[in-house]
């Protein structure tokens, strides 16, 4: 298993690093592209979210250098990076994917929505090639081990998200939301999901503003009609344009855009607090990079909480969801080590296919040998001599098939290597292994230095 992850999530590097390698989905398709055209690189995927930035790839043989690749495509130096940096290699990965695609490894343990992001970046992948042989059926596993979890466990249960914990914060700050005035900016599914959550927990006024602004009046009308928590709520769509002037009638702002520079300044903080008078305001800013400029947190009267500041909240999540983490734990357990089996079982694959064939070489050779002595039987004879020879066949190669199977399950290669002998079966190996890639696509001494 040639695969090899490498990436940066919120346990393993600060919001300062992630921001530096978060790729917005209009450059998803440009990264992945990139990370394919590495040497070694035959199969990709790229995966970025608000709490990950992770690039799957099938290497042959594994020696790229990702660190190099990001290096390349962000222009950083990746010196500074290394310590926050995990790298996973062969069943190591295919437990890591296991536990991102269920949500094990979230920051919020068993949100819903990081299968939805993981399905979306393979999509990308297969649209540009990335998905062949090899990480294919890796990621169909992946997606059913995450149904698996869903199904088996009570992990998901109640709806959480991100846009929740962040409102759950929003609450624990004011102690209430009732009567409270909210901006929500953003009205992509994070924040239909802070709308919802929002209104669950009795905000009574929200102004929607999205960049584009039919998203924003479409949520607006989804909204405006409907009877949540027993009690109706004022949800207005608002321009872009207008974005300043209803912030400085906010006392809550929810940030969540996928803008590649801040959106509030300190310029337009302090404006915000001198009409305000001392009312305090409050950002949570749920966008990564950051939506919101950390100077803005100096500002007397305006506070400032980022996507790291959610973890103290989502820590009391996971304390409640404990024991269906557990379970799940033990589910992606069982399913990694199918997975290895599988993929151990697949080594003997070759040899099986070989001995089969070398044995219908036999049977094919006696009974030219033997024609004419079949010269004289008719058509029906011939089909019968036909069918006990290929049962001969079929019996003599079982035990030795089964034999096969057992030793690449075990990962025994000098069985193996005695099966390929005893049988003379190396002469046939290669020409029976799946589709080789063509001599373009091998890999070369140049491409690959060892």
């Amino acid at each position: 298993m040639n695969f090899v992850l490498i990436g940066v999530n919120h346990k393993s590097a600060p919001l300062t690093v992630r921001e530096r390698l978060a790729i917005s989905p209009a450059r998803l398709q440009e990264a992945t592209q990139s990370l394919l055209s590495v040497p070694c690189v035959r199969e990709g995927m790229v995966l970025s979210t608000c709490n990950r930035v992770e690039f799957l790839t099938y290497q042959e043989p594994a020696q790229a250098d990702l660190l190099e690749f990001i290096r390349d495509f962000f222009a950083v130096d990746t010196t500074a990076l290394r310590p926050y940096m995990y790298e996973y290699r062969a069943s190591e990965v295919v437990r890591h994917l296991f536990r991102v695609a269920s949500s094990l490894d979230s920051l919020v343990v068993g949100e819903p929505q990081i299968l939805g992001q993981v399905k979306e970046s393979y999509a990308v992948a297969r649209s540009v090639g990335g998905m062949n042989s090899n990480l294919e059926p890796l990621m169909q596993r992946a997606f059913t081990v995450a149904r698996k979890v869903r199904n088996q466990t009570s992990i998901g249960i109640s709806s959480v998200s991100i846009a929740s914990v962040a409102v759950d914060l929003a609450r624990k700050i004011f102690g209430s939301l009732q009567g409270k005035t909210v901006l929500l900016v953003g009205a992509g599914k994070m924040g239909e999901l802070a709308a919802r959550s929002l209104m669950q927990n009795g905000a009574s006024t929200i102004y929607l503003c999205n960049r584009t602004d039919e998203r924003a009046v479409a949520l607006a009308e989804k909204f405006s009609s409907q009877k949540i928590s027993g009690q109706l709520h004022t949800v207005q769509s608002i321009p872009f344009s207008s974005l300043h002037d209803y912030a400085a009638i906010a006392d809550i702002v929810v940030s969540s855009t996928g803008a590649e520079t801040p959106i509030f300044n300190r310029q337009h903080a302090q404006a915000y607090a001198h009409r305000r008078k001392q009312r305090p305001m409050f950002f949570i800013d749920i966008a990564v990079p950051r939506d919101v400029d950390p100077e803005i947190d100096r500002v007397e009267g305006i506070f400032v909480y980022n996507i790291d500041d959610l973890q103290a909240v989502a820590v009391s999540n996971l304390s409640n969801r404990a024991r269906e983490a557990a379970d799940a734990e033990a589910i992606i357990r069982a399913e990694v080590e199918r997975y290895a089996k599988r993929m151990q079982s697949l080594d003997g694959v070759p040899s099986i296919v070989a001995l089969q064939q070398n044995l219908e070489e036999v049977r094919q050779i006696e009974m030219r040998r033997m024609a004419p002595r079949f010269a004289g039987l008719s058509a029906d004879q011939m089909q019968a001599v036909e069918q006990v020879t290929r049962a001969l066949v079929n019996k003599m190669q079982h035990a030795p098939i089964q034999a096969i199977k057992r030793a690449a399950q075990e990962g025994d290669r000098e069985t193996l290597a005695t099966i390929q002998t005893v049988f003379d079966l190396e002469g046939h190996s290669e020409s029976a292994a799946t589709v080789e890639p063509t001599q373009a696509e091998k890999p070369t001494k140049q491409d690959c230095p060892r």
